[in-house]
Order: structure tokens, then sequence, then C-alpha cells
């Protein structure tokens, strides 16, 4: 059974990764407008991941018998001046992202939740990925620069990526 801090921490935790997906929407949207389909790709696949972290978490908490409380989600931005002012944005918020999940699992150790820690380790490693694929895109971003050829190869790259529902059960 979840103790009332760690789920009230973990309801948040919800509530900012459903923020998430509606900020990568919202770059989706924007990038759409920009002509940049690819990039506009990568953001939906990200929005998508976004709310299975949500759903992880939501499930998670209802298999320790705790109680969701959804909340209402903050408005996010709707445009960004470049491809790579959104990638900052990015990874701006992924390290934010990254210090809430590091904060979880320091409650879960002091409150002694072994199994939170353990379903929290997925999402420590999942933050890694997430700001190395940021940093990365961000570096081929300035390597472009203003060429424009090279954006277009960008765009063409990211339109291959591809959603993978992650599993939002217990495992």
């Amino acid at each position: 059974m979840l103790s009332k801090k760690l789920e009230e921490a973990l309801n948040a935790q919800i509530n900012a990764e459903f923020w998430s997906a509606y900020l990568y929407l919202s770059m989706a949207a924007d990038m759409s407008d920009k002509g940049l389909a690819g990039a506009s790709n990568w953001f939906n696949v990200q929005f998508k991941e976004e709310q299975d972290h949500a759903l992880k978490i939501f499930n998670y908490i209802l298999s320790r018998d705790g109680k969701v409380k959804l909340t209402p989600i903050n408005e996010v931005a709707t445009s960004w001046d470049s491809l790579l002012k959104a990638f900052e944005e990015t990874l701006k918020h992924e390290k934010e992202v990254t210090a809430m999940i590091n904060d979880l699992y320091e409650l879960a150790i002091a409150e002694k939740d072994y199994a939170t820690q353990s379903m929290l380790k997925w999402f420590i490693d999942e933050q890694v990925e997430e700001e190395d694929n940021a940093k990365t895109l961000i570096d081929k971003l300035k390597l472009i620069g203003d060429n424009g050829y090279g954006l277009y190869e960008l765009d063409k790259e990211l339109a291959a990526r591809v959603y993978t529902p992650i599993a939002t059960t217990a495992e």
C-alpha cells in the first residue's frame, strides 16, 4: 500500500506527464504549421510516449490500492521560433522531469517503499534516453545552422520515428 505522501506525489507526476504530452502535441502542431512534417511526427510520437508514462503511473497507483486524482492541465506554449528552439525547450523540460522523478525516488526511499523504487527505476532509465535524444537533435541542428538542405534531411530522418507503446501496467 502507498503512503499518502507518495500517493500525492505520484498523482502530481501523472499531471506532469500529461502536461508533457500536451506540450509535445503543441510542438507537433507548430512544426506542422511550419511545414516540418517529420518534426511534427517526432513530437507526435513523443506526445504518445508521455501519455504512456502517465498511464504507467496511473495503473501503478491503482495496483497499490491507491486513489488516482486527475487535476487540470496547465496551458502550454503554442509556437517556437525554430525547430532548434523547440528542441532546446524539450531538453530543458526533460531535465525538469528528471529532477521530478529523482525526487519521487528519494521519497520512495524515505518511505521505505521498495516496490515504488522498483517502478521508478524504469523512469530513471527512460529519462537518460529522453535527455540524450534531445541533446543529439540539438547538436545536429546546431551543425545544420541555416542550411535548408540539412534541415530538409533532418526532417526526413525525424519522419521515420515510429511510436512503440510501452507496458503501462505492472510488469
